[in-house]
């Protein structure tokens, strides 16, 4: 409990002190007008209270990440504490802040402009590409993922598997609704309340843990894979696995495509530090807790307390954990807030999707129409890998793995656009501060598609050789394309 105890305060000494720097370094101005004024339409571009801003921004960017992700994680042992620290303070929340202050001081761009923008044509047509399947695979993944437990908790059918399809099906038809539908009608209305109901269970669940008061393993017992000695995990080195296990609570690329959209409801740049970087040390929080409970669950008894085994899948350990430490309503709350976010998430993915098309496409949104033109194909893509994803026992769990990878390597893109814009923009070496996170998730997402099932499955022995050679080519790369950036810069 103690190291759970210090990550917690690193986790506020961050926002309070590495926050208030890189909010310095970037510069925000309070007296510039922002794009929810510029270009308001009542769809997309809508001023909203900051307050609102952050309640939506936090449950966007939550979903079922902080939460299955830190379950799967804390497998590992307490060096998931230190990844969801450092992470989310030198990583996540500075990535996420940038994505929204880069679009708010571009008329609202998503990232696919920015980064044309700042790496170039060729990237961001990538990019583009790279996007889209990542918020199809979101948008599919936050589909089957609450329909499991609302399959558990609220059958619809006599068997499981019907059951589950019928809310697949409820949860589609909502998306497609709150997807067409101007964000202040849905989203600015209930979901300040459905992020209410996450953040309850966090808190609950925190009180639980200190009344217990169990006994965790600790950092200073050793960083190891404690998951691989216990039978856990098998065949899952904890580099670069963890990294790629745990994203929402230390860093998650999808995060690039929400931020805009609050971007475009923010109606002062001063907001940006509590909305940006504060949500994702938030959700850095809410990872933390559910680290913890899950290491008493799978390390402490926690399992055999609550009528369980060490083989709960995430969902499982969600509802075991929720209905018996916090009773029937809070249990209830706790559920709905682990159900809510992950539908939060994925509608806000089909229309981060919808946008980013539009932009493309220079197609205006605030004609039905023209919403639907985009919005239709969208969809037709995920009703498919829904269905595969339903036809195939195993495609949930080979789409969320590429889901994973796809994840942070979006957040690499983010992170370098960040990085040129800093080049371009400040003196010094203010650059290091997201070209250092860069350069590191580049490192991650390659090692792991060389070595993992899903990818070229290449030896694990040569993970450390080829980590240590994609760092170093990916600061070298950059110092060379910098330079040559700002040649071109100075002459135009």
């Amino acid at each position: 409990m103690i190291s759970f105890i210090i990550s917690i305060v690193a986790l506020v000494l961050g926002y309070l002190l590495y926050g208030k720097f890189v909010d310095k370094v970037f510069g925000p101005d309070p007296s510039r007008k922002t794009p929810a004024i510029t270009k308001a339409d009542g769809v997309d571009y809508v001023p909203m209270p900051a307050w609102k801003v952050y309640m939506i921004q936090f449950l966007n960017i939550a979903g079922t990440g902080p939460i299955f992700g830190a379950i799967m994680g804390a497998k590992f042992g307490p060096s998931s504490y230190l990844w969801i620290v450092f992470g989310c303070i030198f990583a996540g929340a500075v990535h996420d802040y940038f994505t929204g202050m880069l679009s708010i001081r571009h008329g609202g761009a998503g990232l696919p402009d920015l980064v044309r923008q700042y790496l170039g044509k060729g990237t961001s047509a990538v990019l583009l590409v790279f996007s889209i399947v990542l918020l199809m695979l979101v948008g599919t993944v936050f589909v089957y993922s609450p329909a499991l437990i609302l399959g558990d908790i609220a059958p619809l059918s006599a068997t499981a598997r019907t059951s589950i399809m019928i809310w697949v099906g409820i949860v589609f038809v909502y998306y497609i609704i709150a997807t067409l539908l101007p964000i202040d009608k849905i989203i600015g209305r209930f979901y300040p309340v459905f992020a209410f109901a996450l953040l309850f269970m966090a808190v609950a669940l925190c009180v639980c843990l200190f009344i217990k008061w169990p006994s965790l393993p600790e950092v200073w017992n050793g960083l190891g894979n404690m998951g691989e000695a216990t039978g856990l995990l098998k065949g899952q080195p904890l580099f670069p696995c963890l990294f790629i296990t745990i994203a929402c609570g230390a860093i998650s690329g999808f995060h690039a495509t929400q931020s805009p959209l609050m971007a475009r409801c923010l109606t002062n740049e001063k907001m940006g530090r509590p909305i940006f970087y504060g949500a994702m040390i938030t959700e850095g929080v809410v990872a933390l807790i559910w680290a913890a409970v899950s290491s008493y669950f799978f390390f402490a008894g926690g399992a055999a307390e609550v009528g369980s085994d060490l083989t709960a899948a995430a969902p499982a350990v969600v509802t075991k954990v929720s209905r018996n430490w916090l009773g029937i309503f809070g249990g209830i709350l706790a559920i709905l807030g682990v159900v809510v976010a992950p539908i939060t998430s994925g509608d806000t993915a089909f229309r981060s999707a919808r946008l980013i098309v539009a932009d493309f496409v220079h197609l205006e949104q605030k004609k039905h129409l023209n919403r639907l033109v985009i919005a239709v194909p969208l969809f037709a893509v995920a009703a498919l890998l829904l269905w595969y994803n339903i036809a195939d026992e195993n495609g949930f769990n080979t789409i969320w793995r590429y889901f994973g990878w796809a994840n942070q390597t979006l957040a690499c893109f983010s992170l370098w656009t960040a990085t040129a814009w800093l080049v371009l923009n400040k003196k010094g070496a203010y650059y290091l501060i997201t070209m250092l996170p860069a350069a590191f998730m580049t490192s991650v997402c390659t090692t792991y598609i060389c070595v993992d099932k899903i990818g070229f499955h290449m030896p694990a022995a040569w993970i450390p050789y080829i980590a240590v050679s994609v760092f170093a080519i990916a600061v070298a790369l950059f110092y060379v394309l910098a330079g040559k950036k700002l040649t071109c810069s100075q002459r135009s």
